[in-house]
């Protein structure tokens, strides 16, 4: 039915009642009486009205679903109806509620900074990775022009230009952002920060990777080539030249190969497909062997001593012994003739250790961040004499990521070097009266 028709039915019905019992009050008692009645009536029902109407007021003030009155005649609809609009509300508005705390949530969470600005780019608000780029804080910085917050000529020529289809490439506060501004809505827009910091630091690694790769694989084939070809132009070599040749050769092939079995060992290390398979090591087998092969390395060229003092370990006993022996092969390369070379296997106060201490020519502090870098070497003037792949202390680095282990290095230029592995006590064992048991 015709909600008009549902208000005025009932109202009229009423009237035409009222007037009903006034006419049979002044048929009775005379008109004055039936019209006093009527005007009686009419104002009750009135005042009514007016009440019901006071309180819808009031309601408005404050409006809430459990405050809403109850109603008399045309009131009892029009309050049912006011109920199920304002519970309607009310749960629209919880849902937007929680919504906007997710979307809060998820932009706090967001690596990427966004900051939302209006038309004149008066800051509106920013999470906390905008303000981490941008170097913002919210609750001072709201309400400000972001030109005046970024004062980078970069940035204020890509807001005038508002050539906002191309993202802006940014250096700031020692970080390199990728920007842009996205228009959305009418009066609103978006600016999104992304961090390519360190993007651009493993792209910097890849291209020096190569290049280095590249060049080491390079010396090695160049020397192996000219000798073949003065072999093949110059058949009449006596036979001392031609084994000097061949010997060089024999080295520089052994190099190479070196170089190419610790690039393969450098990937298998980091790739997902070769998980760690723990296995009991038997570290005083294991620091033997490792003497032994430095004693080797040394020629009687240095003292080696070694000393096993610390439990047994479980882990992969290929990429420990391929740590440590890195570990001790650099002692013997970068320690003089008459040098020596202290090789330790000990209980340290967090877990097990293995030292490699040598009297050699050691490394300047400005050198110690990076000697885990591929390639990266001190004095490039001595990769020849040493014999060296450059890749060894990247391998011990990523054996103890997979170990959970760390690496600290003490050393001073001139006085020897100390690098010292130390490994989580959970992977030592102790022995017991049915064997090996895990500490």
């Amino acid at each position: 039915m015709n909600p008009r028709l549902l208000f005025w039915i009932p109202a009229m019905l009423r009237l035409a009642f009222i007037l009903a019992g006034g006419a049979i009050v002044g048929a009775m008692f005379g008109a004055v009486y039936g019209a006093m009645l009527a005007l009686a009536a009419v104002t009750i029902l009135l005042f009514v009205q007016l009440s019901y109407l006071s309180k819808l007021g009031e309601w408005l003030e404050d409006p809430h679903s459990s405050r809403l009155p109850d109603g008399w005649g045309s009131w009892t609809g029009i309050f049912s109806r006011l109920y199920r609009l304002r519970r309607d509300d009310e749960r629209n508005q919880a849902e937007l509620t929680e919504w906007l705390a997710r979307f809060r949530q998820a932009m706090h969470l967001l690596p990427d900074g966004v900051a939302i600005m209006d038309d004149v780019l008066f800051l509106e608000w920013c999470n906390p990775a905008a303000e981490q780029h941008l170097g913002l804080t919210l609750d001072k910085d709201k309400g400000m022009r972001i030109t005046n917050l970024i004062r980078h000529p970069a940035f204020i020529d890509y807001i005038i230009l508002g050539r906002y289809e191309q993202p802006l490439t940014l250096a700031l506060r020692e970080r390199k952002l990728i920007c842009q501004i996205i228009p959305f809505e009418n009066r609103r827009q978006i600016l999104v920060t992304h961090d390519a910091t360190e993007t651009q630091r493993i792209e910097e690694m890849r291209r020096d990777f190569i290049a280095n790769a590249s060049h080491e694989l390079r010396t090695p084939l160049t020397v192996i080539v000219g000798f073949l070809e003065i072999a093949s132009s110059e058949p009449g070599l006596d036979a001392a030249t031609r084994a000097a040749h061949l010997k060089l050769m024999t080295e520089q092939g052994r190099r190479m190969q070196r170089l190419i079995e610790d690039m393969l060992t450098l990937s298998r290390l980091e790739s997902v497909d070769y998980p760690l398979r723990p296995e009991r090591v038997d570290m005083a087998a294991m620091m033997s062997a490792i003497a032994d092969e430095a004693r080797a390395l040394s020629a009687g060229k240095h003292t080696v001593t070694s000393d096993v003092s610390g439990p047994d370990v479980t882990g992969s006993a290929e990429e420990l012994r391929s740590a440590f022996g890195n570990l001790a092969s650099n002692a013997v390369r970068y320690t003089p003739a008459g040098g020596t070379i202290d090789l330790r296997w000990q209980q340290g106060p967090d877990g097990p250790q293995f030292v490699a201490r040598d009297s050699g020519i050691g490394i300047e502090q400005i050198h110690i961040a990076r000697l885990t870098e591929r390639f990266y070497r001190v004095d490039k003037s001595r990769s020849r004499e040493t014999q060296g792949t450059g890749l060894g202390l990247a391998i011990v680095k990523h054996v103890l990521l997979r170990h959970r282990g760390q690496l600290a290095i003490c050393s001073e230029a001139g006085k020897g070097s100390t690098f010292t592995v130390s490994l989580p006590q959970s992977m030592a064992l102790e022995k017991s009266r049915d064997g090996i048991i895990a500490a």
